[in-house]
């Protein structure tokens, strides 16, 4: 099974998403499907065998609807080329436009057709022209120009209706259709007044009620694709990052090409200011690259031959070439695209109330309609059981529901990746708030990864660059960990280093090798004891050392001792600031490592993290999360390695350094791209402020339904005399779905 997403055309309520997934799931080879309405995506888990893009296309089409499968481009009918994602957006761009288009010109004829229906409203104009109002009164007039609005600018609500009727479902759309061609066949009994006048049936015109409702749902639906055109912000800055061209090597020539020309294993030159076209690794020159754009990390990183480049980043001054080693929608931003894009089309835990409560909605309305009209009816007042069956019908549009979740999830996530916090899923995003207990792996988490130099001590008059150069020429003959670390440091303050004669690693002790005719040795205490170097009088200093988590060699040429030099993998700078503001939100923070004690509580100590899980063997970090797990606490374990994947998918909330392995990263719902730990924090302030947006907004669409639907009814009536105009229920219906788009982009100003 694999799992493809692609954009849905042609949606305009959750009912529409419902039912297009409802179709999705029976088509042969989909197990599992999703629909969001609010991000206009549709998330599929499928044997690609089986169900095919066409098959998929199909399902959707069947629905009534269009789905742009597949990521390869195509030909558009003007023959111009574009990917899924441009026909998406160029068919948004298309129904916006005819949304303004139908929004401008019912508008007018509804202004018009009010004018006709209720002079007494405008005496001031008709005054002195009573033969331009009378033919403006006349019901075949008003007929002509309610025709254009119900039939043109309501042309989608009979489609929508129409495909529902077959898939056995109904929709706001369906709502809306009903009412409003009640109110248009019920004023056609103008034309026909005797028949119906002999019957005792009223004769009134609602031509007014149909046109106002249409145009105000329509101006409605414009608003809110306006403003849901926001929500996804933060993909299109994504994608406007790549670069457009790429220079490569190619026979001996340098050429510019289209970047989805660039293959795997091309040379490519980058120039100073350029953008970085793919992934790649530099193979000659160095350079200062800014990754801002992609981790949000504001310094600039310095860059030399061996070193990643990420693709879309810019260079800053040095020109360098790299080897491409990720391409198209294997390169980083590509995966990040994708992850942001399936992060807003998943449905949070939250929103499943929603659809439930949708999915009975239309049925229930459609029931509370028509005993609205019966009862109305039965008392005596058969005009108002009309109009109140309209409102009931127009009012309970459930929009707002359907918008509540998506529009906040779609924003939250893009607001995270623009701070370098990368969501993989909405599961993830509202769980993060919940967070009780925070895990974190200590190498490459904690700390930087990588052994560095931290203390020299010289002895016997020596001095420290003696000690270190010295060190470092016996070390450049081996691959270990903290041979690199020593070399590492002698190089950065360009001291000499002599080729050493002799050389030998022994291992769990350390090297040896010769030089200007005497034996140097470099290692630990055993080393030291087997060549009979004294070093008891310097016992203290190592201890010392050591106590503070650090590796300690002592370097010896001869019988006498040099120096010592101390090793360690630093704590990162952000790692105490990030302990101490999860403490303030009272949440446990853990370390976990497969260090020995001693190291692990010295790191600890300098976080400030009081729980520490020494000695942890890989395959048992995941065993200590489900310990932590048992005492129904919601738990975050934070890792980068291969080994940290199992801890990661076992946590409520895995997160993934982004420096880390592709396996922790895919393993995780959050991904740091900044490296900053402290994203830790902002991912869980993140959270919560989606969550109280959610909640806000779920509020308000619940109370506006639950408190205007029996208003429209007519259950103040008795009381108040108040009784719910059917197009004032269109407006309140329209306010309530762009009031909580609204809502949802504040999530834009929030402080995270």
């Amino acid at each position: 099974m694999t799992k493809t997403s692609f954009p849905i055309i042609g949606m305009h309520c959750a009912s529409c998403a419902r039912l297009i997934e409802r179709q999705l799931k029976k088509t042969p080879g989909v197990s599992d499907a999703a629909v969001n309405y609010g991000s206009e995506q549709a998330s599929v888990e499928c044997d690609p065998s089986v169900a095919t893009p066409e098959a998929l296309a199909g399902a959707v089409a069947a629905a009534g609807y269009k789905a742009v499968v597949g990521d390869a481009p195509r030909k558009t009918a003007s023959g111009s080329v574009m990917t899924p994602d441009d026909i998406k957006e160029e068919a948004k761009r298309n129904e916006l436009a005819e949304l303004k288009t139908k929004v401008i010109v019912s508008g007018v004829l509804s202004v018009v057709i009010m004018l006709g229906s209720f002079p007494e409203w405008f005496t001031g104009i008709f005054s002195g022209i009573s033969s331009i109002y009378a033919l403006l009164a006349a019901p075949a007039t008003l007929l002509l120009l309610t025709i254009p609005v119900q039939f043109w600018a309501g042309k989608s609500f009979y489609q929508a209706t129409w495909s529902g009727l077959k898939n056995r479902t109904a929709s706001m759309d369906t709502l809306i259709a009903i009412g409003t061609t009640a109110a248009f066949g019920y004023s056609l009994t103008t034309l026909f007044p005797e028949p119906l006048e002999a019957l005792g049936v009223p004769m009134t015109m609602y031509y007014d009620t149909a046109a106002v409702i249409i145009t105000l749902i329509l101006l409605g639906r414009y608003l809110e694709a306006k403003a849901k055109a926001h929500t996804s912000d933060a993909i299109k800055k994504l994608l406007h990052l790549q670069a457009k061209t790429a220079r490569v090597v190619r026979g001996g020539k340098e050429i510019d090409i289209p970047i989805d020309q660039v293959k795997k294993g091309d040379t490519i030159r980058v120039r100073p200011g350029e953008k970085i076209p793919v992934d790649g690794t530099i193979s000659e020159g160095s350079s200062s690259v800014d990754e801002s754009m992609v981790t949000g990390e504001s310094i600039p990183v310095d860059k030399k031959r061996g070193d990643t480049v990420i693709g879309a980043t810019i260079n800053r001054t040095g020109t360098f070439l790299f080897t491409a080693t990720k391409v198209g929608n294997e390169t980083l931003l590509s995966q990040i695209v994708t992850m942001v894009s399936e992060a807003q089309s998943s449905r949070a835990p939250i929103q499943r109330l929603a659809d439930v409560v949708s999915g009975y909605f239309v049925p229930v309305v459609l029931m509370l309609a028509v005993a609205t009209f019966v009862v109305w009816y039965d008392v005596g007042l058969p005009t108002q059981a009309f109009v109140n069956l309209i409102a009931v019908l127009i009012i309970a549009c459930p929009c707002a529901l359907g918008l509540a979740t998506p529009t906040a999830i779609m924003v939250g996530t893009g607001r995270g990746a623009e701070r370098g916090v990368l969501i993989k899923d909405a599961e993830a995003l509202e769980t993060a708030h919940k967070i009780k207990v925070a895990v974190f792996d200590k190498t490459g988490t904690l700390t930087r990864g990588k052994p560095t130099v931290t203390d020299i001590i010289p002895v016997a008059k020596m001095n420290a660059h003696k000690v270190l150069s010295l060190a470092a020429s016996l070390e450049m003959g081996s691959e270990h960990s903290l041979a690199e670390a020593i070399v590492s440091a002698a190089t950065e303050k360009n001291l000499p280093l002599t080729k050493v004669g002799s050389f030998r690693a022994i291992a769990g002790h350390g090297v040896t090798g010769s030089l200007a005719g005497k034996l140097l040795a470099l290692g630990n205490r055993l080393l030291m004891a087997k060549q009979s170097v004294v070093y008891s009088v310097h016992e203290k200093k190592i201890a010392a050392l050591e106590t503070q988590g650090k590796t300690v060699m002592l370097l010896a040429s001869g019988k006498q001792l040099l120096g010592l030099i101390a090793i360690a993998d630093t704590l990162k700078n952000d790692a105490k600031d990030m302990v101490a503001a999860l403490k303030k939100m009272h949440i446990t923070v853990w370390m976990i490592t497969g260090d020995n004690p001693r190291t692990a509580h010295a790191i600890a100590n300098q976080a400030g993290i009081n729980h520490v899980l020494a000695g942890v063997l890989p395959q048992e970090k995941a065993n200590k999360i489900r310990e932590l797990k048992a005492n129904n606490a919601v738990v975050a374990f934070a890792g980068d390695g291969i080994n940290d994947a199992p801890a990661l998918a076992g946590a409520d909330v895995g997160i993934a350094m982004g420096t880390g392995t592709d396996v922790a990263i895919e393993s995780a719902g959050i991904t740091l791209l900044n490296k900053d730990l402290r994203s830790v924090v902002t991912a869980i302030k993140l959270s919560k402020a989606t969550l109280s947006i959610i909640k806000q907004n779920l509020f308000w669409a619940f109370a506006y339904n639950v408190i205007l639907i029996p208003v429209a009814a007519g259950v103040l009536y008795p009381i108040t005399g108040w009784l719910l105009n059917p197009a004032l229920a269109a407006f309140a219906m329209a306010a309530s779905s762009i009031s909580v788009v609204g809502n949802s982009l504040r999530l834009k100003r929030v402080n995270i």
